[in-house]
C-alpha cells in the first residue's frame, strides 16, 4: 500500500471517528441539565459534574483527533469512556424484549468505535497531524545534539 493512501485515509478515518464525539460533546455541554438527568437515570453519582466532564472529554478528545494532537492518549481515553458508557447505558442484556435489538445495535456500534479508538491509540495519528510535526521537530533538534557528542 502506498504512503499517500495511508496518509490521507488515516486523516479521513480520524475525522470520521472524531465527528461523533465532537457533536455529542458539544450537545452535552450545551445542555448540562438534560445530560445530568440522563446520567442520573443510569444511577451514576454527581451527574452534573459527570455531564460536564464527559462533555469536555468528548469535545476536546474529538478535536484532538481532528488535528492529530496526542491521539494515543485521546484514543485510549475515548475508548475507555465509550466502553463504560455502553455497559451502563446500552445494556441490551437487561433491556425489555421490545428494546433489545436497537439497544444491542447501539452497544455494538459503540464497541466498534472503541475498537477504532484503540487502533488510533496503537498506531498514532499518521503523517498529517500535529503529533507528526512534533515528532519531526524533535528528531531535527535531537540529531545535531547526538552528532556533537560523537
Amino acid at each position: 500500500m502506498n504512503d499517500s493512501y495511508k496518509t490521507y485515509v488515516s486523516l479521513v478515518g480520524r475525522l470520521l471517528l472524531a465527528l461523533m464525539f465532537i457533536v455529542s460533546g458539544f450537545g452535552k455541554l450545551g445542555n448540562i441539565e438534560g445530560t445530568a438527568a440522563f446520567i442520573a437515570s443510569g444511577g451514576l453519582p454527581a451527574p452534573t459534574l459527570l455531564a460536564a466532564a464527559v462533555g469536555a472529554l468528548e469535545l476536546f478528545g474529538g478535536l484532538a483527533l481532528v488535528v492529530g494532537y496526542r491521539v494515543r492518549l485521546a484514543g485510549i481515553a475515548l475508548a475507555l469512556f465509550t466502553v463504560a458508557a455502553s455497559v451502563v447505558f446500552h445494556a441490551y442484556w437487561s433491556a425489555p424484549a421490545d428494546q433489545q435489538y436497537v439497544t444491542q445495535l447501539l452497544f455494538m456500534k459503540n464497541i466498534s468505535v472503541a475498537g477504532g479508538m484503540l487502533l488510533i491509540s496503537a498506531l498514532g495519528a499518521g503523517p498529517l497531524s500535529i503529533d507528526a510535526r512534533i515528532a519531526a521537530g524533535k528528531s531535527r533538534c535531537f540529531k545535531p545534539a547526538l552528532a556533537q557528542n560523537v
